[in-house]
């Protein structure tokens, strides 16, 4: 059986380079689609993710809706926010016992004036519509308690996904227990990103080969940095 992991953030395909540069769990369309082309029969996916991108999230929600085998999803320690929307595609839909599921509406941060502002609510309304789609379409439950159920910020346990129709078993016996009581995928500011691409574009363009790299001073120096802290000192500009 192919297996596909949701870990970490849910990105788009631009960001994701980012994030696997950081060494960020993350998932992208493109990464899932790689995926679907190789499988051969059922499809496992299995889910631990704080969520993302709720626009990536609907393309792999999509794919995933559209392949052809069976796709069971196993929501390993928390299936949140846009995670939540991709467990949705699950034929069969298995909670650990320790994991947990939530759901919210759309969230996003807007500047400018009224008009700006009342384009951005309508366009918020929209997306909670569509995510609204895929809770239904799983649950079979009444959208305006859909909705109510994401203005809530609803956090359900396994046997509470269950119950609502969210999930179909609580798989006793899983493999890989996690618990969870809190977002805690690390999900990167659109201004973070554009900062980081710029960066890596100029090294880049300094650099015939295309390789990014962050030496480290001295290889007699103690103690030197991890990769992971020299990329997060280019990014905040800090100096050693």
């Amino acid at each position: 059986m192919t297996k596909i992991k949701v870990k970490g953030a849910v990105v788009s395909n631009d960001d994701a380079e980012i994030y696997n540069w950081l060494g960020y769990d993350c998932v992208s369309p493109n990464q899932v689609e790689e995926t679907l082309d190789d499988a051969d029969g059922d499809v496992e996916v299995d889910i631990a993710s704080g969520g993302g991108s709720v626009f990536a999230a609907s393309e792999i929600y999509t794919m995933l809706k559209n392949y052809a085998g069976k796709v069971v999803v196993n929501v390993q320690g928390l299936a949140a926010s846009a995670a939540s929307v991709i467990a949705m595609a699950g034929d069969e839909v298995n909670m650990s016992p320790t994991s947990q599921m939530m759901i919210h509406k759309a969230s996003t941060v807007s500047m400018g004036n009224a008009d700006d502002f009342a384009h951005d609510s309508k366009m918020l309304d929209v997306t909670d519509q569509s995510i609204v789609n895929a809770y239904e379409a799983k649950t079979g439950m009444d959208r305006d308690d859909i909705l109510q159920l994401m203005a809530n910020e609803t956090w359900m346990t396994a046997q509470d996904a269950v119950d609502k129709g969210f999930a179909d078993n609580v798989a006793v016996g899983s493999q890989q227990p996690q618990l969870v009581n809190a977002i805690g995928t690390p999900v990167l500011s659109n201004e973070a990103i554009s900062k980081i691409k710029n960066t890596l574009a100029k090294v880049r363009s300094a650099k015939p080969d295309n390789k990014v790299e962050t030496p480290v001073e001295n290889d007699e120096k103690k103690s030197a940095p991890s990769i992971r802290d020299q990329k997060l000192a280019i990014l905040f500009g800090k100096k050693e």
